[in-house]
C-alpha cells in the first residue's frame, strides 16, 4: 500500500508541471467557443425583439419577458462567475478552509430573498421601475437618496467587473498567449483588449438579451467541466483522502512573509468570527448589487421570481464541488506565484489538451456573461438616476436608450483600466471592497419594501455613516502584498473580535438609522411623497393595473419626480 502511493506521489511530481509555451489544442478549442458565444451575442439582438426596442425595458431588462428557466440560468449566470472559478478556489489554495466561506452564504442568501425579491420585482413592475434606485425615489419621494444608491451600485460594480476580466486574463495567461512579463504592455494584454471589444461590442448591439442567450452556453459548459473535475482530477491524485493529507500538511507550513502557518484545513476557533460574518454579510449583499436586480427585474412575472428563489441553490452544490479545486492544485504541488491562476493550470496540467480548452472556455465565458449583465446594470442606473433625475428630467425613452448604451461602454471601459493597472493577486479583495458598500443601500432598498417608518434622511445618513467607516477600516487592513485595501475583515468595534467589515459598517448604518428616524419623525420633519400602495408590493403581471392616487407634494417637501 505505501509503496503503490509513493509510486503514485512520484508519478504526481511528473504530471501536475507549470507548462509554457503556447497550447494550441487548447486555444483552437477555446477560440471556437468564442467564436460561437459571440455569434450568438449580436444574434440575441433579433430574439423575442419587440417591434419599438428603443427603449431600457427592451434594451437593459429583455423586455421583462424571461420565464423561469432563460431567469433562472440568466441569474446563475450573472451570480456564477468567473470569480466562482478563479478566485474561490484561489482563496482555498492560498489560505485553505476560510476560502469556503463562498458555500455557505451561497445557502444562506435564497430563504433571505424569497422574503423580499417577489415585492420588489412586483411593485417594478406596476410602476416601471428599472433599478433599484428607482423604486427608493418612488418609495420615499427623494432624489437624493435615490442618487445615493446609484452612485454606490455604480462604484462597487466597477471591480466586479474587473474580477471577471482578471478571470479571463488567467486563462490566457495559462494558455501561454499575450506573451510573458518582458513583452510590450500592448502586446501582452491585447487578447484581454479583444476579448473586451467583442464583450462591449455585443453588448450595446443587443442588450440584456445577449447575455440572457450566453448563458445557456455558459452553464452547460460549466456543469460539464466541474462533474468531470471533481471525478477526474482526484483519481489522477490518488483519492480524496490522499489529498486532504497533502493538502493539510502544505497549508501548516509557515508562510515566510507572515512567520505564520500557511493556512488551515478546517477553520479553527480564532477564526470562527470572521468567517461566519463574511458569509452572512456577503449573503446579505449579494442582491443588492444592481446586476442581480436587473436579472431578476427581466422576468415576466413574479411567479418566476418565486420559483426561482427555490431552484437557484441547485447552483450552491455546484460551488461546494469548485471549492475543492482549491486543495486539488495543492494536492498536486502546484508551485505558482499568483494563486488566480490555479484552477486554470490545474485544469492544463491535468486533463487532455481538448477538454483543456472547453475547460478554458467555460471560464472565459463565465467572465463574458457577467460582465456584460454588470455593465447594462450600471448604465440603467446612470441613466435613469443620473441623467433622467438631474441632468435631462424630460428625457425620452429614445433618449434613455442612447445614452444607456454609451454608459455601458464607459463602465467595461473604467473596469478594463481598473484591472490593467492593480496587483492582479488582490481580484477577491475588490469584490469584497464592493460588498462592503453595496451593503450600505440594504436599510433603504430591502426595509423601503416592507416599511415606510425610515426617514429619508435617516436613511441618507446612516448610508453615508456605513460609506465612510466601511471604506476607511478597509483602508487600515494590511497584508504581506498590500499597506491599504489588503482585506476585507478588521476587528469589531466593543467586542474585540475580527469580522466582516462590512457587517460591521451595515450595523452602524441601521443604528443611525434607527435614532434619526425617531429625531426626524419627533421635530415632524418633512417626509417626501410615497407614491406607491399597499398592493403594489404583491402585484403580479397578470393582475389588472390599478390607478395609484398621489397626494398632492408640499413646498416643504422635496419634490417628487415626474413621469412614473
Amino acid at each position: 500500500m505505501t509503496a503503490a502511493l509513493t509510486g503514485t506521489t512520484v508519478q504526481l511530481a511528473e504530471t501536475l508541471q507549470v507548462k509554457n509555451g503556447v497550447n494550441t489544442v487548447a486555444l483552437i478549442v477555446f477560440a471556437f467557443f468564442f467564436v460561437l458565444v459571440t455569434v450568438m451575442g449580436f444574434l440575441a439582438a433579433r430574439w423575442r425583439r419587440a417591434e419599438s426596442a428603443a427603449n431600457l425595458d427592451e434594451w437593459g431588462l429583455g423586455g421583462r419577458s424571461f420565464g423561469t428557466w432563460v431567469t433562472w440560468f440568466l441569474i446563475g449566470g450573472d451570480l456564477y462567475t468567473a470569480y466562482t472559478f478563479v478566485a474561490v478556489p484561489a482563496a482555498i489554495y492560498a489560505a485553505g478552509a476560510s476560502g469556503f466561506f463562498a458555500v455557505p452564504y451561497t445557502i444562506i442568501v435564497y430563504p433571505m430573498i424569497f422574503t423580499f425579491l417577489p415585492r420588489l420585482w412586483s411593485v417594478s413592475h406596476r410602476h416601471g421601475y428599472v433599478t433599484s434606485s428607482d423604486f427608493v425615489r418612488g418609495r420615499f419621494g427623494s432624489r437624493g437618496l435615490s442618487l445615493a444608491l446609484a452612485f454606490t451600485g455604480i462604484l462597487a460594480t466597477m471591480p466586479y467587473i474587473a474580477l471577471q476580466l482578471v478571470g479571463i486574463q488567467a486563462v490566457l495567461d495559462v494558455m501561454g498567449i499575450g506573451g510573458g512579463d518582458n513583452t510590450n504592455w500592448f502586446v501582452k494584454d491585447l487578447p484581454l483588449l479583444i476579448a473586451f471589444g467583442v464583450l462591449a461590442a455585443y453588448t450595446y448591439s443587443s442588450g440584456l438579451r445577449a447575455p440572457a442567450l450566453i448563458a445557456f452556453v455558459k452553464d452547460a459548459l460549466i456543469y460539464i467541466v466541474i462533474a468531470v473535475a471533481i471525478i477526474y482530477i482526484p483519481i489522477r491524485l490518488g483519492g480524496f483522502e490522499h489529498i486532504f493529507d497533502v493538502a493539510g500538511k502544505t497549508l501548516s507550513q509557515t508562510n515566510p512573509a507572515t512567520g505564520k502557518p500557511r493556512g488551515e484545513l478546517a477553520s479553527g476557533p480564532n477564526a470562527q468570527w470572521a468567517y461566519a460574518t463574511l458569509a452572512l454579510g456577503s449573503a446579505m449583499a449579494l442582491f443588492m448589487y444592481p446586476h442581480s436586480v436587473t436579472a431578476t427585474l427581466s422576468s415576466r412575472s413574479r411567479k418566476v421570481v418565486r420559483r426561482n428563489t427555490t431552484i437557484l441553490p441547485l447552483y450552491s452544490l455546484m460551488l461546494g464541488m469548485l471549492a475543492l479545486l482549491g486543495f486539488l492544485a495543492l494536492a498536486g504541488g502546484l508551485k505558482l506565484t499568483n494563486g488566480q491562476l490555479a484552477v486554470p493550470q490545474l485544469f492544463e496540467s491535468t486533463f487532455p489538451d481538448w477538454f483543456t480548452g472547453v475547460a478554458f472556455a467555460a471560464i472565459g465565458i463565465g467572465a463574458l456573461v457577467p460582465a456584460a449583465i454588470m455593465s447594462i446594470a450600471a448604465a440603467n442606473l446612470f441613466t435613469r438616476n443620473v441623467y433622467k433625475d438631474f441632468i435631462r428630467r424630460d428625457a425620452t425613452p429614445a433618449q434613455e436608450h442612447r445614452v444607456a448604451k454609451l454608459v455601458s461602454l464607459v463602465v467595461k471601459v473604467g473596469a478594463l483600466i481598473f484591472v490593467l493597472t492593480m496587483d492582479k493577486t488582490v481580484a477577491i479583495n475588490f469584490q469584497l471592497l464592493g460588498g462592503i458598500w453595496i451593503l450600505q443601500i440594504m436599510p433603504a432598498l430591502v426595509g423601503g419594501l416592507f416599511t415606510r417608518w425610515f426617514h429619508r434622511w435617516a436613511l441618507l445618513a446612516g448610508w453615508a455613516v456605513g460609506m465612510v467607516y466601511g471604506t476607511a477600516a478597509a483602508f487600515g487592513v494590511a497584508s504581506p502584498t498590500q499597506k491599504h485595501f489588503g482585506g476585507s475583515s478588521a476587528e469589531i468595534p466593543g467586542i474585540g473580535e475580527i469580522g466582516y467589515i462590512g457587517l460591521t459598517a451595515f450595523v452602524l448604518n441601521v443604528v443611525v438609522t434607527v435614532v434619526l428616524t425617531f429625531v426626524l419623525r419627533a421635530v415632524k420633519a418633512p417626509d417626501g411623497v410615497d407614491e406607491t400602495v399597499p398592493s403594489d408590493y404583491t402585484a403580479d403581471s397578470d393582475d389588472p393595473e390599478v390607478e395609484v392616487p398621489l397626494p398632492p407634494a408640499t413646498a416643504a417637501e422635496e419634490e417628487a419626480p415626474a413621469g412614473r
